[in-house]
């Protein structure tokens, strides 16, 4: 049976600032991100499977990106660990906010790094994380596929 690729969008809120950067990205700011998730996998064919025809049940991998990317990331101040705005985040997380401190500077390309590293690790072993697309701007996104990788 050949393969078929399903994607499922999810969409959170976040804000962040590039330590060190150039530009007006340095400054505190918010994105209104959408994350495509596409995972890869031969449909089930067994007809007294509950999942007969479906490559992953859209609600499996609903709760995989919640918990892994939407639970964390969503209404987060996102911050390189590396960056002086330490204290900044201990401040923040001091008054009940929610601060995200990566283990690198929170562009869209290392954020669909890690989220593919989060979501390939929980897919079940029939399906593969085939690609990741992740728009920051309704003009501006970076993408990972597995094949490049």
């Amino acid at each position: 049976m050949p393969k078929i690729r399903i994607t499922k969008k999810f969409r959170f809120e976040a804000a962040h600032a590039l330590y060190g950067y150039d530009g007006k990205c340095k400054n505190i700011h918010g994105h209104n991100y959408n994350l495509f998730v596409t995972v890869i996998g031969v449909p089930v064919s067994d007809n007294s499977n509950v999942k007969c025809g479906m490559v992953m049940d859209f609600g499996d991998l609903k709760k995989i990106v919640n918990s892994e990317i939407i639970e964390k990331f969503d209404h987060s101040v996102i911050f390189n660990k590396n960056s002086p705005h330490k204290e900044l985040a201990k401040n923040l997380v001091n008054d009940g906010h929610k601060v995200v401190m990566a283990n690198y500077q929170p562009t869209i390309e290392e954020m669909v790094i890690d989220f593919a590293n989060k979501i390939s690790s929980k897919l079940p072993d029939y399906v593969s994380l085939h690609s990741l697309k992740l728009e920051e701007t309704e003009t501006s996104y970076s993408e990972w596929f597995a094949a490049d990788n």
